[in-house]
């Protein structure tokens, strides 16, 4: 889920309607205003149910699942920590839109080209040394994420 989220193709846009995908508080990233959702943080935290309440079982029983809050691995949580710091950067900017996604982020700090195109870097130091950091500590990610994937015969080597 993690790797989902903080990826550089997930292409969230706030502009398409409401961002449900804010993976922080409003708290954790110094927002100057009220996120639309905190549907994200609710399912994280355990206040949601991935199950959507009672479930039917295979012959019919019924079993209430009590929602849990998601234990992430310390790789995770080092992608958090970074998503995190750029969050909180981008949230002292002056013109920053709350609702933001990461995609919309990167558009902030990188801007776009003639031709509509995000540019490949931005011109601001400190964004490109926390997107940087992102990107390292999600490659780290995908290396644990890689091994798992043979090890448990999604894909065949």
């Amino acid at each position: 889920m993690t790797y989902t989220l903080f990826h550089g193709q997930n292409r969230i846009i706030s502009e398409d309607g409401t961002n449900h995908w804010i993976l922080f508080t409003e708290q954790e990233v110094d927002s100057r205003e009220k996120f639309e959702s905190n549907f994200m943080t609710d399912f994280i935290k355990g206040k949601i149910s991935s199950r959507g309440g009672e479930q039917k079982g295979l012959f019919g029983n019924s079993k209430s699942v009590k929602p849990e809050p998601l234990v992430f691995s310390e790789i995770a949580q080092a992608v958090f920590e970074a998503g995190k710091s750029l969050w909180q950067y981008y949230h002292q900017q002056p013109k920053c839109n709350v609702n933001a996604s990461l995609y919309d982020i990167r558009a902030y700090f990188q801007g776009r080209n003639d031709k509509g195109r995000m540019n490949n870097r931005s011109e601001d130091e400190t964004y490109t040394v926390l997107i940087d950091n992102l990107r390292e500590e999600l490659k780290t990610l995908a290396e644990k994420i890689a091994i798992k994937v043979y090890e448990y015969g999604f894909l065949k080597v």
